[in-house]
């Protein structure tokens, strides 16, 4: 194989997490990552060194991939420079906001829905990091049952707002825990994130909903093909720093209980990219020193920054709603960088490399 000239708009979290996904999957280069960003300098990006090039038509010539990372400027990255990319014969996978609802750009979980990329579609938007964990858990029971309504709550990491806040939360928890005044950016979010958990992710809107809230419900309709889909949603930041966690209670037009559900999601060929945690905890200290045998396992943020797990979509939890007649409570995790944002790019790619349309 030749390879592929791959590029990079975009050196933040999402950038770095790029960089490294690249890395660690092989993803087969013809040539060293091209990076650009608003302004040429150096950065380093997976423990590496690279001499970002500011983005311009000439850095985007003679691409065959690029990857944009979130925002550069004023405007989305992809807004300013997926023409100019494309137009030079490159395929563009958008990890920003800009197209996503764009009806004529597939919106692509690649476990979920690669069938809606063609040879005509070369510009592909990755929706939100709390959407994807959602749909690679419930699409294989959609496609079993069908989804008649979902209402979940999301506990999103600091992370998914960027470096800022990540930094934030790590300057915020000495001072709390000093028993100081707690300083805080109100450019990154309203109040202090040590300790406390905020429900507000992105601005609210005149519904009450904020747009994170909003993302949640318009792009799981796209994804899974049902426009009419009852979603609703509540968002709310935690102090985590990488990690994002959501429980679902989700109703089916068909019966699906929690023992089927827990059966086909544990089925890596109906549920890829899914790791079920549930049944009888295996922690010995349950009964030594909890006395509670009837306790039971479950996926936590933590467990996402463990390397068997980081790209995978963990479901713990599985229980059946009572208070309706088709109707499970799920607890999904996954790592809001990793497959929330950047292996979810790159697998998209190298889902292109597989069909014979990129490289």
């Amino acid at each position: 194989m030749p390879g592929v000239r791959a590029g990079l708009v975009g050196v933040g979290p999402v950038g770095d997490a790029i960089v490294t996904v690249l890395k660690e999957r092989n993803f087969p280069l013809a040539e060293p990552l091209r990076v650009m960003a608003t302004t040429c300098r150096t950065e380093v990006l997976c423990d590496e060194e690279f001499l970002v090039q500011e983005t311009c038509e000439e850095a985007l010539r003679g691409l065959d991939v690029v990857f944009f990372a979130g925002r550069e400027g004023a405007k989305g990255a992809s807004v300013q420079w997926s023409g100019c990319a494309l137009e030079a014969g490159a395929w563009c996978i958008d990890n920003g906001s800009d197209f996503r609802m764009d009806p004529n750009v597939p919106l692509v979980v690649p476990e979920v829905n690669m069938d809606t990329v063609t040879p005509d579609t070369r510009l592909i938007a990755s929706p939100n990091c709390s959407t994807i964990q959602m749909v690679v858990a419930l699409a294989p029971l959609h496609r079993v049952a069908k989804i008649k309504r979902i209402v979940v709550s999301t506990y999103q990491a600091v992370s998914g707002w960027g470096l800022a806040a990540m930094e934030e939360l790590k300057r915020q928890v000495p001072q709390w825990l000093a028993g100081g005044p707690v300083e805080f950016d109100p450019a990154v979010f309203p109040r202090p994130i040590a300790l406390d958990c905020l429900p507000h992710i992105d601005r609210f809107t005149p519904s009450g909903y904020t747009k994170e809230e909003l993302k949640m419900v318009n792009e799981t309709r796209k994804i899974l093909g049902a426009p009419d889909l009852a979603v609703t949603a509540t968002a709310v930041r935690v102090p985590v720093m990488v990690g994002h966690a959501e429980a679902i209670n989700v109703e089916f037009e068909k019966p699906m209980s929690a023992a089927r559900a827990r059966d086909i999601l544990s089925d890596p060929e109906q549920s890829p990219g899914v790791v079920v945690i549930d049944g009888p905890t295996q922690d010995p200290n349950a009964v030594a020193v909890r006395n509670a045998p009837e306790e039971l396992q479950y996926p936590t943020q933590a467990d996402v920054l463990k390397p068997e797990w980081r790209d995978a979509v963990l479901v713990g939890r599985i229980r059946e709603d009572e208070t309706v007649d088709s109707g499970l409570n799920l607890w999904v995790v996954s790592d809001n960088l990793r497959k929330g944002a950047a292996t979810n790019v790159v697998q998209i790619a190298e889902k292109l490399i597989e069909r014979g349309l990129l490289g």
